[in-house]
């Protein structure tokens, strides 16, 4: 027999095999994916996510939860705003207030004064202007210290 022959009839041999393995069913073919239907699963989900994280803020700031770092030896007594980026802060530090200008770049002592009290809501000082009170305080500790 020659090698070509026996090629041809190998093949011949498998046919019937072939045909029944055509005729059996094959795994029905996976439905089509609807790219609607993918994004709005992907759109639900950031939708949940995001609804989450505003839960999550939500009952952190109800409870009271505050930022890391606090300190018993700094306490910020007072502050306000002079500019759109510029505070005026006093910060008690053991027995001393520390009057401080905050703006993006850096953090400038003004002045020490020695540790006051705060003024009760009766104070008419209390209604002025955050320069009037700091006015006020000045002369105070002018006075204190002749």
């Amino acid at each position: 027999m020659k090698p070509g022959s026996l090629t041809a009839a190998w093949v011949l041999l498998s046919l019937p095999a072939l045909a029944h393995a055509a005729e059996t069913p094959v795994a029905a073919p996976a439905p089509a994916v609807s790219a609607a239907g993918s994004l709005l699963q992907v759109f639900i989900g950031l939708v949940a996510v995001l609804l989450l994280i505003a839960a999550t803020a939500w009952v952190a700031k109800r409870l009271g939860v505050t930022r890391g770092g606090t300190s018993s030896l700094l306490h910020v007594v007072s502050s306000a705003s002079v500019g759109t980026r510029e505070r005026v802060v006093v910060v008690e530090v053991g027995d001393s207030w520390l009057v401080v200008g905050v703006a993006p770049g850096s953090v400038n002592a003004l002045m020490t004064l020695p540790k006051g009290e705060i003024p009760s809501a009766a104070s008419p000082i209390l209604n002025a202007s955050f320069a009037a009170r700091l006015q006020h305080l000045i002369q105070k500790t002018a006075v204190d210290r002749s």
